[in-house]
């Protein structure tokens, strides 16, 4: 039998939180080994595991594999949350796809200079009130079913709750305005998987501070 999946990154959320969430809502365990230091990062490269000298990088099935969007798709086909054909998995990518560049926005707003904080914060909320979340509220009125694609539990519901719950970390009363999202996020939420990976203790990575920011301009050289 195949060993857990093994995570090597930083001890925070980055680039590698959605690839955690992923697992978890799969139900599937896995291991960590944090990048704590600018030494931990060198030794990788040197033994020749991260092919583009960069992590997130999951140990998986005989792979090392990198790039965060390759190990997202490996992951949602392996455990049949990529859709039922070509037509669906197109809108589950253009689906997370656009979470993605809200997380991302997100994500790195403790990184930027003090003085930027708050413009960036107020584009942030307009960006997910007027370009985003409107988009997928109608999505589920349209669509009519528990999920943002068929009828099943995907990929793009997995990683839209993910935003969510980012986003309202932003701002907590973002779903206001949102009465199908606000119930989605409960549904979501109370997955097994996913309501075990909410719960305190769980592999799940805190909102990004200043320490996390300190360590990784340290490791990165950023």
């Amino acid at each position: 039998m195949a060993g857990k999946p093994k995570l090597h990154y930083a001890k925070g959320r980055g680039k590698m939180e959605s690839i955690r969430w992923l697992l978890a809502a799969a139900g599937v365990e896995f291991e960590e080994e944090f990048i704590e230091k600018k030494e931990d990062l060198e030794k990788l490269r040197n033994d020749g595991v991260l092919l583009f000298q960069q992590v997130p990088m999951v140990e998986m099935d005989g792979m090392k594999m990198v790039q965060t969007r390759a190990i997202l798709s490996y992951i949602a086909a392996k455990y049949n949350l990529y859709g039922k054909d070509l037509k669906e998995r197109a809108w589950i990518d253009m689906y997370v796809e656009a979470t993605t560049d809200l997380m991302g926005m997100i994500m790195y707003l403790p990184f930027q200079p003090a003085d930027t904080k708050e413009k960036n914060l107020a584009l942030i909320i307009e960006r997910a009130t007027t370009r985003y979340f409107p988009v997928y509220e109608k999505a589920l009125k349209d669509h009519g079913h528990d999920y943002l694609v068929g009828n099943k539990l995907s990929w793009a519901d997995i990683h839209l709750l993910e935003a969510i719950l980012m986003a309202e970390e932003c701002k907590p009363d973002i779903l206001s305005a949102f009465p199908l999202l606000q119930a989605f996020k409960g549904r979501i939420s109370n997955i097994p998987t996913i309501k075990k990976f909410l719960q305190p203790g769980s592999q799940r990575k805190p909102p990004t501070d200043e320490k996390f920011v300190a360590t990784v301009r340290k490791i990165f050289n950023i």
